[in-house]
């Protein structure tokens, strides 16, 4: 499952998820479901409807990209020995998890050149595509960053260099 799924990080992550050969479920907003199924999410979940916490259904491993959740929210919906990976966590989730009975994963990745060829591989391939909603030039930088904070953005946002 991964929460977070229709933006930058979530996107790849559907897709990659997917390539694996994952079952894959999707939690976003009502305007990022479309853009979900398109990429291969066997099940989404509208996070303005239903709460994926509360759902009953669990999961061998929880994506959650947001970073706004405790880790208590989690508990119910990962299942025994399962995972949580956090791309964003707060300093309150390093914390928590030193404690916790739940197996969690935080922070970031230490990318290897052999990691992004094979990502290189996969989009020239055609099995994993980048998700653009908007580009912006690079005078409108500022605008770029207020669209991206809204959290309405379905993927990702370029910020165009030259013409």
């Amino acid at each position: 499952m991964i929460n977070g799924a229709g933006g930058t990080i979530g996107t790849f992550a559907v897709q990659l998820a997917k390539y694996f050969g994952a079952d894959v479920t999707g939690v976003d907003s009502t305007d990022k479901l479309d853009v979900l199924s398109s990429i291969g999410a066997d099940h989404v979940i509208d996070y303005t409807q239903e709460d994926f916490a509360q759902s009953g259904e669990t999961y061998d491993v929880i994506f959650d990209v947001v970073g706004k959740r405790s880790l208590s929210d989690f508990k119910r919906p990962l299942k025994k020995n399962g995972l949580l990976l956090l791309a964003n966590p707060k300093l309150s989730h390093y914390i928590r998890s030193r404690f916790s009975s739940m197996r969690v994963k935080a922070g970031t990745s230490n990318p290897k050149t052999e990691d992004l060829i094979f990502l290189i591989e996969l989009i020239e391939a055609g099995k994993i595509k980048s998700i653009v909603d908007r580009i912006f030039p690079l005078e409108d930088t500022a605008k770029a960053h207020k669209y991206v904070e809204t959290g309405t953005k379905k993927g990702h946002v370029i910020i165009k260099i030259v013409e």
